[in-house]
Parts: C-alpha cells; sequence; structure tokens
C-alpha cells in the first residue's frame, strides 16, 4: 500500500504502493450443480463423515472442499483443494463440515455439523452412516481463523482501499526497498500489505476515504487510508489508531503551525500528550522512563505521525525540515500523564495518586473536562532535567523550577517561547504535602521569573542577546499568560522534573492544540 499521496507529483518516488502478496480482489467461485461439501481433515466431525461423503458421491452429485490436505477425504474422487480459502470465504463457511446444494450457481440451502437424520433429509438418501452417532458438531473454518481472517478480508473483500500497490521481486528485499524509495524515518519500517492496513482500519469507524487532514508542507489531503497505511508502517496497533488520527489533526491546522514547525532551524516537533481512560486502555506509559523507550504505544504513536508528515506532506529533512541540530524526538514524542490510581509506573508498581488529588490533567488547560480521552500537541524540543534532591518545601521547589526555566532557551529571551514543565510524583508530592495546586505551582513560577527589563536588553551582562532597549523599564515575564503548561508523569523514585521548551509563539509561530479523541472516530 502506498504511505504517500497519489496524486502528489512533487516525489513519485515515496508514493508508489507496496505489497508483499497478491491482495487483488478476486471474483467469487462458483461450483458446479449439486451438492457441495467443505471439509478439513484437522476436524474429528470431518474424519468422522468421510465414508459418507464416499457414499454421498456414489449414490449423487458431490464435490468437497479441502481446505488443508488436498488427498482428504481419500475415498471421494471429486475434491477440490480450497487453497486459498478463497471458496470458503466467499461462501461464508464458518463450520466445517459444511454440506451444501447448489442450483443454477446458486446455493438452494446448507447443514453445518453431522446429524443422521438432517443429512438424510437434506439429501433425500437414506441410511447415511448408520454406524455413526446421532449427531457430532462440527470444528472452526480455517476462514474464521484469526490468522487468516485479516488477510482474506483484505484480499476478498471489495475493499474500498484505492491506494497503489507495488510488487517486490522474489529476490528483492523488502525492507530495504522501503528504505530506498524514501518512506523511512531511518528506522526499520514494517511493510504495510493490505491485510495489516485493514486490520489497522478496523480500529476505526471512520471510512477509509474520509480526510482526515491537510498536511504541510505540500499541503496534501490525508485520507483514513492513508493514514493507517503510516501507522502500519511506525508499528502500531490498530487500538491506538483512534489517538493517531485525533494526533494528526491536532498538529494539521493554523494554529500548530506545522509547515513552521518543520521550516525552522530550531530543534522542535510535536510533542504528544495523551490524557484518558484511552490511555491506560492502550497500554501507554506515564510512569517510570515515560520519556524514554520500552513502550509500544507510546514509540509509535509519535512516529506514525511524523511518517504522515514525511510521507504524505513531504516534509522531509533536509528539504523543508530544516533543522539546525534536530533531536531524537522528531522520530515520535509522545506520553500519557498520570491520572488516577490505575496508571503504573513502567515496572508495573502503582503511580502516585496522593499527588493527582489536587492536580487537573493537562487537558483541561484546554476546556475539556478531567476524564475526557484527548491528545495534546505541543511545538516542543527534547526534555531537559532539572535536578533538586533536597527541596522540601513548596516555595523552595518552585524557585528552582523557575531558575530551570528562566534558562530557557536563553535566559534574556522572554514572552516568545511556551514551555512543558513535567514534574515528577517525588517533587509533586512537596507541593502536593502543602496544599498547593497545580495552577498555583504556575502563577507562582510565572512571578518568579518575571524580571527587571534592564536585566534582559542587548547588552545587559555582557550578553549582547537580549531585547530591544525600549523595553528597559518594563518587568518582564518569561512566559506569556497560559504559556506554561504543567504535566504530571514520570517514576515514583527520583526528586526530579523535566522542562520541554517550546517554539516562538503567537501568530508567527505555533501554539499547543488539544483535541479529543473518539475511539470510534
Amino acid at each position: 500500500m502506498t504511505p504517500g499521496d497519489a496524486g502528489n507529483a512533487r516525489n513519485t518516488s515515496s508514493t508508489a504502493a507496496l505489497s508483499t502478496s497478491t491482495d487483488s480482489t478476486e471474483a467469487k467461485p462458483t461450483p458446479r450443480d449439486g451438492l457441495v461439501a467443505v471439509v478439513k481433515r484437522d476436524c474429528p466431525t470431518c474424519e468422522l463423515v468421510a465414508p459418507v461423503l464416499a457414499d454421498i458421491e456414489a449414490r449423487d452429485s458431490l464435490t468437497v472442499f479441502t481446505q488443508d490436505d488436498p488427498l482428504f477425504p481419500e475415498a471421494v474422487s471429486a475434491r477440490v483443494r480450497d487453497d486459498d480459502l478463497s471458496f470458503s470465504w466467499h461462501h461464508d463457511i464458518e463450520t466445517v463440515p459444511t454440506l451444501m446444494r447448489f442450483v443454477g450457481g446458486q446455493e438452494r440451502g446448507r447443514i453445518v455439523g453431522w446429524s443422521r437424520a438432517e443429512w438424510e433429509s437434506f439429501t433425500g438418501l437414506e441410511a447415511l452412516g448408520v454406524q455413526l452417532p446421532e449427531h457430532r458438531p462440527g470444528c472452526g473454518s480455517l476462514s474464521v481463523d484469526p490468522a487468516h481472517a485479516e488477510v482474506l478480508a483484505a484480499r476478498f473483500g471489495g475493499s474500498t482501499m484505492t491506494a497503489r500497490r507495488v510488487e517486490f521481486g522474489s529476490q528483492e528485499d523488502v525492507h530495504e526497498a522501503m528504505f530506498d524509495r524514501g518512506w523511512s524515518d531511518g528506522l526499520p519500517l514494517v511493510p504495510p500489505t493490505a491485510a495489516r492496513v485493514a486490520a489497522m482500519l478496523a480500529g476505526t469507524s471512520r471510512a477509509p476515504s474520509e480526510v482526515v487532514a491537510n498536511v504541510a508542507p505540500d499541503l496534501t489531503d490525508c485520507t483514513v487510508e492513508k493514514a493507517a497505511v503510516n501507522a502500519v508502517m511506525a508499528g502500531c496497533r490498530p487500538e491506538y489508531f483512534p489517538v493517531v488520527l485525533a494526533a494528526l489533526t491536532a498538529v494539521c491546522n493554523d494554529t500548530f503551525n506545522m509547515h513552521g514547525l518543520l521550516a525552522t532551524t530550531m530543534p522542535v516537533g510535536p510533542v504528544l500528550v495523551v490524557n484518558g481512560p484511552i490511555a491506560r486502555d492502550i497500554g501507554m506509559n506515564s510512569g517510570m522512563n515515560v520519556f524514554g523507550q520500552g513502550n509500544r504505544a507510546n514509540s509509535t504513536i509519535g512516529r506514525a505521525v511524523q511518517l504522515i508528515v514525511r510521507n504524505v506532506g513531504g516534509g522531509r529533512p533536509g528539504e523543508v525540515d530544516r533543522a539546525a541540530l534536530g533531536q531524537p524526538g522528531k522520530v515520535g514524542f509522545c506520553f500519557a500523564e498520570i491520572e488516577d490510581e490505575h496508571d503504573t509506573q513502567a515496572d508495573g508498581s502503582a503511580g502516585n495518586t496522593a499527588a493527582r488529588g489536587c492536580w487537573a490533567p493537562l487537558c483541561t488547560d484546554f476546556g475539556y473536562p478531567a476524564g475526557t480521552n484527548t491528545v495534546t500537541a505541543f511545538p516542543g524540543e527534547a526534555p531537559r532535567s532539572v535536578v533538586d534532591q533536597l527541596a522540601r518545601d513548596p516555595e523552595s521547589l518552585a524557585r528552582t523550577l523557575a531558575a530551570a526555566l528562566i534558562a530557557l532557551h536563553h535566559p534574556k529571551l522572554v514572552l516568545g517561547f511556551d514551555a512543558l514543565l513535567a514534574i515528577a510524583p517525588d517533587h509533586a508530592r512537596v507541593f502536593i504535602d502543602s496544599g498547593w495546586t497545580r495552577n498555583q505551582i504556575a502563577e507562582r513560577i510565572n512571578e518568579l521569573t518575571t524580571r527587571p527589563g534592564a536585566e534582559l536588553v542587548r547588552g545587559a551582562g555582557g550578553i549582547a542577546e537580549g531585547v530591544p532597549e525600549f523595553l528597559a523599564g518594563s518587568n518582564l515575564p518569561k512566559f506569556r499568560e497560559g504559556g506554561l503548561h504543567l504535566v504530571y508523569c514520570g517514576g515514583g523514585a527520583g526528586l526530579f522534573s523535566a522542562v520541554i521548551g517550546g517554539w516562538v509563539n503567537g501568530e508567527v509561530g505555533a501554539q499547543p492544540v488539544c483535541v479529543e479523541i473518539n475511539p470510534w472516530r
């Protein structure tokens, strides 16, 4: 399946389709008229009725479709190997043995499992299987086995997927071929076969052709299907897909300004923070090593969004992406907040639930009630650690955090940059034990980071960088109103916090965007 937009002529090599198997929709196979049985050797009931099938063939017209062993049943001559399970899939065979009658190419009835009375009535033949038990249930058809069902649905299901496809030669390395076509962020990709894309699409009720967002920098429409292709390549599971779609919506608008985020030479990219029960439901990490490796949902959701920007929108390093240094988070940066007693650390231990009692989640900064499934996109850089092992009162710790935030990007640059302040449980406990709420912490830090303009103007302190001279008489806050956001996450052992600096805010830059996640939209 194609990871990019088929109409994007700017780089046609990145818009080719990918498939490692024959995935075209095929016509429904029609058997000859008469009785038709579907069996498999790996079914005790099918083995039981094998002599009955031979008896029926001797007295009537019978065709047997066998799902596994082409020699089964040996006593029947009119055997057809349903090797690709196309007959079973097209005729909705859920149980074997199934006995059907076809007239004029149309099915006129069926019997499932073995029942002597029913088989005799259905076939019009007497004394069938007189030596057998009266009744035996059948077994599951291979066509509904989870190992085959998704592949069959993608191949035969009349899919509405429209992505172009390419076939690789038997000696061609699929993974190297994807690298060569420029689809990768530098890491190996999961081949987006039609079966895998179909499985991903099952994670949402949205139509594959529905446009999710217009993706910068090429301003190309991204459909649900294109998003699914890239989510597969990123390694997502279908249950992550609603978060990917919401995150894509969050970053693809004028407020977030993904185009500017790509074009800047600063080392910034989308930082995705997930709130609500869905984070726990899909197994996201909000605790120990929250910004690190090891959690599939955290790692692949952010990566999927970045691959969409690359493959659909054309945002590639060295082209529109002009970051002078970049940072590892540009591969994908996504995590969840600790929100209730069910949240756990990466080692399986419970999170610090006492702290959450006074802290509303990040989504409330954007008007959503606590408990809402949301993803917040923040235009940010890599996290930097803040260490304070000695503070045991909130004022002292607030001053430490303020000092760290003052240094963000440059100590003399103010008002131009937002920030995420990630506070881990042990630091959070210092505030909570003293009754400080999340908003009180932000207010006190904003007070502590407000300084005289005379200290910040260009040339002050022997530093050329700074604000214009006309601001010398003003008191200047580090952050604009509402520009400092607190998130509660991390492991429960360690007196640390972290600062995630933002890109230029306002009309010329980017602002955080929070979008509600609908698990079935």
